[in-house]
């Protein structure tokens, strides 16, 4: 749900293998001013840990208030997994709930611990300047304690208002946020011995709630489960993530990655060797050829339970011989298939397809940040900046972690002429994995798809078949191998739809057959490029078409020799 701020570097999931970890006694350390939430908020989120099986320790019944923070609570903190910190409007004027928090900071930058805070109906601002009420009792504090101690204090409030959390700000706000938190935690834990993977679980926790649900684990069937999105949408990174959350519920297991890549490089034996050797855990395995691939495949798993994930799918063949029917595996077997062609998925006719879409405008956020800004608050002075990267990137994954990775330590005039230049010149390492599912389209298929992406996009579906189809390309049947690659929609106004990304590929594309001479590319949509041509009577062989009536009417005074159209060679 919402939200705000919360770090998410690997340094803090630490491995349980580690000596911190190994000293974990709770999984939740609840931190809170009693009088503000204890029978509301506080109360709700710690019954909805206990009854997830979440060990929470919270110290309001049984250690005395008014007291030097105790041993034990302190002994407490050292042993907990997670804190959660409910900054509440009287949260500071605690010397208890203080020293809690001086804690619990100290533990977070020396043994790693996880600190969630839950904003409640106070601003993350606020919490972190110390202003409004906070600043009103540090004024008493000051009055009272010594120096020393209320710098401490203060910078533990700096520290936990600059991590992302929770904002609570009406009571359908609280309901939603617990179910988040406590989901959030419940996901997390499982992930102690995955540090590597836990800074891509950006925005997911709902995505691996739904494909676990679609692999249904209690049912005693085979079943394939396609995960199908385009280009960089984090596929492979939510079929690893469940794979290893589950992988302990089988027999034995293997992930087949880049399939698409290996199978035209070395072609499929490999992969079946790969695929019988991690099940059966031998090393001497040798295979003649595909089809003796199958058949050692059917006759070696066809009784064990197994796990597989075949990754990055792009032909029917390569199902065919990897994972050709569910006999070829044991009862309870799950296979996973993540592709960016839906037609690959039901030829195959797997049991059930999950979609992949892109993130939300608070998970994107919470994406790019971590990588521009190592997780930490972002500046005021770049959130506007920042918005704009989030609006061009469209909530693709990949482009919010290339471009936050490249912004990470430059400074404001440097954000802006990044942004400049990348709308002039997009970002290659993102235009390179989209293209991928350009290059296996059929000819006719690319000439629509940088039709659409240079002219038509969001445009009428039934205008654009009639034109596409006055020239030759096959329309109806172009358009729906588009859909299935994930390179276009069509939305409930009947307008195509192509994410911008996409449309900036198609645009470089067209850019790049000629970028010194427009009147030597396909086609044109931009004024000037248009004027020029026209002006100078070029593009006579080149241009396949123009898009010059929006143009023409936006700009005044164009002069354009008729002569220029009558002898091009696509008039």
């Amino acid at each position: 749900m919402a939200l705000v701020n919360m770090e998410t570097d690997s340094s803090s999931f630490p491995s349980s293998s580690s000596s911190s970890a190994a000293r974990r006694k709770y999984d939740v350390f609840l931190s809170f001013r009693g009088e503000d939430t204890r029978n509301k908020f506080m109360g709700h989120l710690y019954e909805a840990l206990i009854q997830k099986g979440i060990f929470t320790f919270k110290d309001d019944e049984k250690l005395e208030r008014g007291k030097p923070i105790s041993p034990e609570l302190l002994k407490a903190i050292e042993e907990s997994r997670f804190a959660v910190v409910i900054l509440s409007e009287n949260y500071a004027s605690s010397t208890w709930c203080l020293d809690e928090l001086a804690k619990i900071i100290c533990c977070k930058n020396e043994t790693g611990m996880t600190v969630l805070p839950v904003f409640h109906y106070v601003e993350p601002s606020d919490v972190r300047k110390q202003m409004g009420t906070f600043a009103q009792a540090f004024a008493k504090h000051e009055e009272k304690e010594n120096t020393e101690k209320v710098e401490k204090w203060r910078d533990a409030l700096t520290q936990v208002g600059s991590l992302r959390g929770w904002h609570l700000k009406d009571y359908w706000s609280e309901i939603e946020n617990i179910k988040d938190i406590v989901g959030w935690i419940s996901l997390h834990l499982k992930y102690d011995t995955l540090p590597y993977i836990a800074e891509d679980l950006v925005g997911i926790d709902s995505r691996i709630e739904e494909l676990e649900s679609r692999l249904a684990l209690g049912s005693n069937d085979v079943r394939f489960i396609g995960i199908w999105g385009m280009g960089g949408m984090g596929k492979t990174t939510l079929a690893r993530v469940v794979y290893y959350m589950v992988s302990t519920k089988f027999e034995a297991c293997s992930f087949i990655e880049d399939v698409r890549e290996k199978s035209e490089r070395d072609g499929l034996v490999g992969l079946q060797q790969k695929l019988i050797s991690d099940i059966l855990m031998v090393t001497d395995l040798k295979i003649s050829g595909k089809y003796d691939g199958v058949m050692n495949i059917q006759k070696r798993l066809c009784h064990k339970r197994i796990l597989l994930v075949i990754d990055d799918v792009d032909k029917l063949e390569q199902l065919k011989f990897l994972v050709g029917k569910h006999d070829w595996f044991g009862l309870g077997s799950r296979i996973i298939i993540t592709t960016r062609d839906e037609h690959v998925l039901k030829a195959h006719e797997v049991n059930e397809i999950y979609e992949v879409d892109g993130l939300n405008g608070e998970h994107a956020l919470q994406l790019f940040s971590s990588k521009a800004f190592k997780g930490k608050h972002v500046l005021d002075d770049y959130l506007e900046l920042s918005n704009h990267f989030l609006q061009y990137a469209g909530g693709l994954p990949l482009a919010l972690e290339v471009l936050g990775s490249f912004l990470i330590g430059k400074s404001i005039a440097e954000w802006k002429s990044a942004l400049e230049r990348l709308r002039e010149f997009p970002e290659r390492t993102i235009l390179q994995v989209l293209k991928i599912s350009f290059d296996g389209l059929h000819d006719t298929e690319k000439e629509i798809f940088l039709h659409i992406a240079c002219f038509f996009n969001h445009r009428d579906k039934d205008g654009v078949v009639e034109v596409l189809d006055n020239l030759g390309l096959y329309a109806v049947i172009g358009l729906k191998e588009l859909i299935n690659k994930s390179l276009l929609k069509i939305d409930s106004a009947n307008d195509l739809w192509m994410h911008d990304l996409l449309e900036e590929m198609g645009k470089n594309i067209v850019f790049q057959e000629c970028p010194n001479d427009c009147g030597r590319r396909s086609r044109l949509w931009n004024y000037e490029d248009i004027d020029n041509v026209l002006k100078k009577n070029q593009g006579i062989e080149a241009v396949q078409a123009m898009y010059i009536f929006c143009n023409y009417n936006e700009k005044k005074g164009a002069c354009w020799n008729p002569e220029a159209f009558l002898n091009m060679y696509n008039h």
